[in-house]
Order: C-alpha cells, then structure tokens, then sequence
C-alpha cells in the first residue's frame, strides 16, 4: 500500500529538521480533511441521525470545486457494493496521499449497506458519476440485469438502456415512446443499475418545470394516443440536451445529470409520467406503460395473421359463404342457402387480394368501366352482355348502362317511368327507393342523376359478383335475398321500391314476400314492377299477372299506372300503397290479414317473415301519417314525430339532440376531415358510418360525391328510421358477424366509439379482420374512440403494415386515421367450415 511507502520515507529521513517534520505534519492533515470531505458522501450517518434531502444535496455542491484534484482513472465497480472510490477515498498524488486513515474504515464496510438512506444512496452514485470524463466511461461501465418492482427486466449494457419489451427512441432531445423501454440514439450513454433509474424519477433540472408544463398541458395529445402515464409523444426540453452536447471537458452526458441532484425521496414512482429531464425514461414509467399496454391489447408482433383459404378465394364472405350451415339445411326451397348464415367464430383471416389488383377507377368513370383484374369475372357478360348489363373490354369491363328492362339505358328509363307517373317526382318528393334483385345495380347508378338514393341488393347467386360489380362501380348495394327472414331495414322508410325482372314470386304463399315490401315501403309510397307478366301473354305470365292482380287488390294498393316504353319494349306496372286504414276494414275477406297489435314492424334483425300486414299509422304525431318534406329540405329539421317531451340519444330533448348532432358533424366534417387529416376526398366514393345516430357525418358529406351507407348496430338505440326520414340510408347489423357485402367494398370507414362497445361482446381481432375485408387497399379508416381502445387499433393496423396518417388525443379520447396497404400474409389457414 501507499502507506507503507510513507512509513519508509519516513524512516529514511529520521535526522532531518524540526522544521521540516513539521511542514509534512501539517501537509499530511490537509489531505486528510480533503481526502475526508470527499468521501464524506460514502459514510453512513449514525440510525439516529436524519439528514435531509436539501442539506445533502448543499454539502455535496460545495465539495464540487475539490473534484478537479481527482484522478480521472477509477476502478470498476462492483455490482451490488459501495463504489470502490467510497472505501478506498479519492486517489492523490503519491507524494500527498495521507499517511493514515484507519479511523473511516469501520464506517465504510459493506455490512453496514442496509443502514444506508435512498437519498444517500442516489447521492453516492450521482457523485461518481460527476467524477467520471468520456474517455474513461468504457471503464466503468456496468454489464448487469436490474428488475423492476414488477418482474420486469431491463438488460443494461454498455452505458445504453434496452427495455425487452420495447424502446424510447430519443433523438435531438425529442422523445418518441413506443412500448416502454429506452435507446438513446447517439450513443449516449446511460447511468448502469436500478439506483439510476429511482435517481431519474426523482431529480430536477432547472427548465425542467417548463417541459413538465407543456406536457401536462397535452397530455391527451400523443403519437400513441394515451394520457397521464400511458404512452405519449413527447417533446423534451431541448435546454437539456444542448447543455449535454456543448460541453468542452468532454463530460457532455454528465454534465446536466451532475448538476440534477435528488430533491427527496420519490414515495410513490408508479404515480410518475414519462416526463424527463434528459435522455433516459424510469423504470417505473417503462414497466407501467409496458404493463398497461399489455393489458388492453397484443403488441404488434403479437398477431399473426394469416390468409383465408376458403372456396370463395377473393371473393369470400364468411356468413354467405358458409358452406358447412348450407350443406345441413333441410331445405333450400325459400332460398335459404342464399340467406346469412354465420360461423360459430368469426374469421381473423385476412382475404387474399385478386391476383392483378389495382386501385380502382374513380367517380363517375366507375360507372362506365372497372379494372377487369379487381372483379375478374366473365361469366355474367357472356350470358347478360347482350342485354348491355357488361362487357368485356380489354383489361376493362365495361357497363353500357343497360339492363333486362333497359337495353338502351337506365336514364331513358328512369324518365319513362316518371313520365308515366308523375307523382313519383324523382330528386324531390322520392329520394331513397329499394331497388330489389339490382344486377349491377345500372339503375341505382343513375338515379344518382336525378338525386335519387337506391339501396339495391341480389343475392350472391348463380349471377356471378353483380353486387361486386355495382360496389366496384361506385354504386351502393349489399348482398341479400327475399327468403323466409325480414329484410335489415326498419318499417315504413322507402319512398318507392322497384322490381325489373327481379325474379322474385311475389304472388305465391298468400303474398309473404309482397308484404314484406309493404312493411318496408312508406305510406303513400310506389311500387314499380316491370317484368313479363305486365306486358306479355304468355300462359305463365298471364297466370302471374291475375294472381298479382288479386293480391295487390286485397293488399289495397292502387294500380296508378300500366304503360308500355316503345323504346325498350317493356311495360311497367305501378302501384301505391295506402295512407289510411279504411280499406283494410272494408275488405269483405280479410287476407292477407293485419298483423297483430304486439307486431313491430321495426323489428327486423333474424326475425322471421310472416303473411300479415301491419296498419297504417293515423295519429298525426305517428311516423308514417305524413310524407317528409321534399329533398333537400328533409335533410336538415328534425322529423315531425321527433318530440321534444322524448330524449334524444345525447341526454337533450330529442329535436335539440338532432340539431346538436347535425352541427356537430358539420364542424368536424369542415374542420377536421375534409382539411385536417389528409384524406383526397376525390378518391372517395364508397363511404360507411359504422355506428351511426342520427346520420349526422353522412349529412355533413352532402355536397361531395359520395355515398354513405349509415349502420345502426343492433344493440344501439334504434335511430334508423330518422336516417330514411332526412333522405338517407342504412341498415341494421351487429359487428359481430360479417357485413352483407363483397371484399374491398368500401374506400372509407368512419367509426364513432364503435370499437369501445364492441369489444365487451366479440373479439377485436376479428373485427379489425373484417374491417380489413371490406376496406379496399389504400382505403381510410377513421376513429374516434376513447385512448385506449385507439392505441389498440393502432397496434393491430401497424400489424398489418396499414399507414398510420394521423393521431390525435385530448382528455382521454382520441382520433385514429389509417391507411390500409397491399399486404398480405404469406401463411394461410384453411377454414373448413367455408370450403364447398
């Protein structure tokens, strides 16, 4: 030791001066009450002595002069002991090193570590931190694990932080959290051990007031959309890191956490936010986040979705396909095959993309041509081209506007039939017609021309992918079927319904199917039926036309008109329904009898048809006793039958709850998603309110090119029928199952606190499935839903490779903009239950 090289000195010299005896003495104890003061932060003080916090912290600042003696090189330190310099002191040089200290040791032996205070502790450490230079920090940097208070381990090695669970990007001073952990970027490093990491949790720097300010001021708006201790998107003090990097003695990481001391004991770490004052996070704020995170949702490497292979390839909807429920009906003589018949689970498969894809075609070009690889199906223009329902047309499929009832256009007869009946006043006094077995759906797609919305639907039959092609064109429709269950829509909403060549045998079983475009259709409203049976005379149609004649006659609909287009060469047969009870009573037979009383003719999710017919409402104050006001006046005021005495679904008297609702989305519209979130709403055609109330987002759209089917979620508040009464449209539907349309359907999804609600009863997974079966590449999805659940939306689009565009959220809420992309994955899973 240095001490017996002293003692020899000493006894070298033992005939020199009194003087000079004296000048070492005296040298000698200098250096001990130096070496004594800058140990003095290793001694453990005595169980009966309390020092605070704020007098530690001043004594250790006044002994920061005397550290420009130190000697920069120090021994490595040893993982769960004092630091060495503690019980050794502070290296001199050899010629003034003290001659004896044996008096500190007993205060510095390891044994005597459990007596030492946390603030004591952190104070040690700061302390040899502030000591060390850059140069020599690959010498003590520690190569250890630390667990946390939950278990969790953070792996620190070579002065960086890697969290397991995830990383804290920081660059410039800017600090991006993702799933908990740290990783500075440039090689900073990062104080080793638990003891650093409660020392961080603790300590101020000046400035750091003010970063803590504006975080807190924002903490509802993040990258990941969380608050208060979740994860958020945060912007360091960028004093900070400048006071870090500009330091010339070559301690640029030191330097402000030397200056940072601990304030007290931090009581309650799990309390802390991510807010820090340089460049490295706490544990407690990483295992709080990383355990929160892992509670609501899957990381993102956590899914792993596969393809479907089903049968229906590109082309597959899990309730219309089903093929397993198919096989086992008894039978299939009311079209139950074609009917919804759901799997147990719903798939969290993704739909394979058909080989060739391309963006599709925008409006109004749609109309006329599609992509022939987005729909690669052939089969309907061989045996409907000659009808000009489509045609093949070098990579295009093309749609001359015709159909069975219109060869030579849709718009010649959309005029005919308003011409023939004038009362129908298309744009204005009708609006939203159900056009049933729609083909392509040519008619609904120009009706548009007249202002005119159609919710046409066929079944996914033998006709091979004509709703796919209406959906492809631009136009609305879904896939469903006149069978034994009542349409998803509720009573008395459609301004007319019409049938050209539908197919479908309205006059058979007492009139079941007819009726049940009775409940559908609005007091007053038309039916327009052009088939055979109208104009020609052959046996089978003249038997169809008397049976049709008798039933619609005890049903009291007014024939209005028969006329017949020379052009086209088809005649067409329209009826009105009644606007009051008095013919019901006079019938002299009472079939198709009235429903009963207890029938709701709202009621229309999995409900069975039945032969009767249900009254029409009379009280003026009765939704269905008067027609709406013309469009587009309709879109704007509260129905009529809307009541103040009700409550709306917001709390306020239900016309104010409309009107709230209707300037609600018009701001948010305005503002927000026509400028603020980066949609070009040109390329937006098919548009869906997933949980819509009162059709507020689609009323907002109304000057755009775009059509919105509105959903009303069948455990939501029935609002549907005021959506019909503005002039716009919708459908029951639980998110549960599978949507009644073809894959890559849609080019916007809007959901308003859908998820939230949604989750308490399926699976999130396979609803972001079908979300993704129904959106086409490239297509938005756009969410408004509470913090958490947006956080787990953005996990699983990430999954997915979707774009993220915008995140967005203010006291607890959040807004979610994504793109969906081209991928697939490459491993499949066969679904048994979808393979014919």
């Amino acid at each position: 030791m240095a001490l017996g090289k002293y003692s020899r000195v000493d006894n070298r010299r033992q005939n020199s001066s009194y003087c000079s005896t004296v000048t070492i003495t005296v040298f000698v104890g200098f250096c001990l009450v130096g070496v004594w003061m800058m140990t003095s932060s290793s001694v453990v003080p005595g169980q009966g002595v309390d020092v605070p916090a704020q007098e530690n912290k001043n004594e250790v600042k006044q002994q920061v002069p005397e550290s420009n003696e130190i000697n920069p090189k120090q021994p490595e330190d040893s993982p769960g002991d004092l630091p060495e310099d503690a019980t050794q002191g502070d290296s001199s040089t050899p010629e003034e090193k003290p001659k004896e200290i044996p008096e500190e040791k007993p205060e510095e032996k390891p044994e005597e570590k459990p007596e030492e205070k946390p603030e004591e502790k952190l104070e040690e450490k700061q302390e040899e931190k502030r000591e060390d230079k850059p140069e020599e920090k690959p010498e003590e940097k520690s190569n250890e694990d630390t667990k946390s208070d939950d278990g969790s381990t953070t792996e620190t090695q070579n002065g960086g932080t890697n969290a397991e669970d995830g990383d804290t990007k920081i660059n410039n001073g800017e600090t991006n959290t993702k799933d908990g952990g740290t990783k500075p970027d440039d090689g900073e490093s990062n104080a080793a051990g638990q003891g650093d990491s409660e020392e961080n949790s603790t300590e101020k720097k000046p400035g750091t007031d003010e970063t803590e300010t504006k975080l807190g001021e924002n903490t509802g708006e993040g990258e990941d959309g969380e608050t208060g201790n979740d994860k958020i998107d945060e912007k360091v003090d960028q004093k900070d890191s400048k006071e870090a990097d500009k330091s010339s003695d070559g301690q640029a990481n030191n330097q402000s956490s030397g200056e940072l001391l601990p304030s007290g004991a931090q009581s309650e770490l799990l309390n802390e936010t991510t807010t820090q004052s340089g460049s490295w996070s706490t544990q407690s704020a990483e295992s709080k986040n990383e355990k929160e995170t892992q509670k609501s949702s899957n990381q993102q490497g956590g899914y792993n979705w596969k393809l479907c292979n089903v049968t229906a390839g590109p082309d597959y909807i899990p309730c219309l396909d089903n093929w397993q429920k198919i096989r086992s009906l008894h039978s299939t003589k009311h079209y139950e095959h074609r009917e919804r018949h759901c799997p147990e689970e719903p798939p969290t498969c993704l739909v394979p993309l058909p080989e060739g894809y391309k963006r599709p075609i925008e409006w109004p070009t749609s109309r006329e041509k599609i992509w022939y690889h987005n729909v690669p199906h052939t089969k309907l223009a061989q045996i409907k081209g000659h009808q000009n329902w489509v045609k093949v047309t070098g990579e295009f499929l093309t749609f001359p506007g015709g159909g069975t009832q219109f060869k030579h256009g849709a718009l010649h007869y959309i005029d005919f039939i308003n011409e023939s009946v004038p009362g129908i006043a298309w744009g204005k006094q009708t609006r939203v017609i159900l056009d049933v077995g729609c083909g392509v759906a040519s008619f609904g797609g120009y009706l548009f021309d007249r202002d005119v919305l159609a919710m046409s639907f066929a079944p996914k039959d033998e006709h091979e992918a004509q709703v796919q092609f209406a959906l492809e064109r631009g136009i609305p429709a879904i896939s469903a079927v006149m069978g034994t269950k009542r349409l998803p829509y509720p009573g008395r909403v459609f301004d007319a319904v019409h049938c050209a060549r539908c197919r479908v045998p309205w006059h058979i079983e007492g009139g079941k199917l007819l009726l049940e475009l009775n409940r559908v259709l609005r007091p007053g409203g038309f039916f327009v039926w052009s088939a055979t049976p109208v104009y020609q005379k052959l046996a089978e149609d003249v038997e169809i036309w008397q049976a049709m004649t008798e039933l619609t006659k005890a049903m009291c609909w007014e024939l209005v008109s028969i006329n017949k287009d020379t052009i086209n060469g088809v005649g067409v047969a329209t009826y009105r329904k009644p606007t009051s009870n008095d013919c019901y009573e006079q019938r002299s037979k009472q079939e198709p009898p009235l429903c009963e009383a207890s029938d709701d003719p709202n009621a229309a999710w999995n409900v069975p048809l039945q032969a009767c017919m249900h009254k029409v409402p009379v009280d003026s104050l009765e939704r269905g006793s008067q027609w709406p006001e013309q469009w587009p006046a309709r879109l704007g005021k509260a129905p009529y039958w809307m009541l103040s005495s009700q409550v709306g679904v917001y709390g306020k008297p239900a016309p104010e709850d409309f009107t709230a609702d209707y300037e609600h989305w018009k701001r948010v519209v305005s503002n927000s998603y026509l400028l603020g979130i980066g949609i070009n709403w040109s390329s937006v055609r098919n548009a869906m309110d997933m949980r819509s109330v009162y059709g507020g987002f689609a009323a907002a759209l109304k000057e755009l090119n775009v059509w919105v089917m509105n959903v009303i979620t069948v455990d939501s508040p029935d609002t549907l029928p005021i959506i019909y009464e503005r002039g716009l449209f919708g459908i029951y539907h639980d998110w549960c199952e599978s949507f009644s349309t073809y894959p890559r359907s849609y080019d916007l999804l809007h959901a308003d606190h859908l998820f939230s609600k949604v989750k308490k009863r399926c699976s999130m997974e396979a609803v972001f499935a079908e979300v993704d079966r129904i959106l086409r590449p490239e297509g938005k999805l756009i969410v408004r839903d509470n913090v958490e659940t947006i956080n787990e939306l953005e996990n699983m689009a990430r999954s997915m490779q979707w774009e993220v565009r915008m995140t967005y959220s203010k006291d607890k809420e959040g807004l979610l903009c994504v793109q969906k992309s081209m991928w697939r994955p490459r491993e499949s899973e066969t679904l048994t239950f979808a393979i014919a």
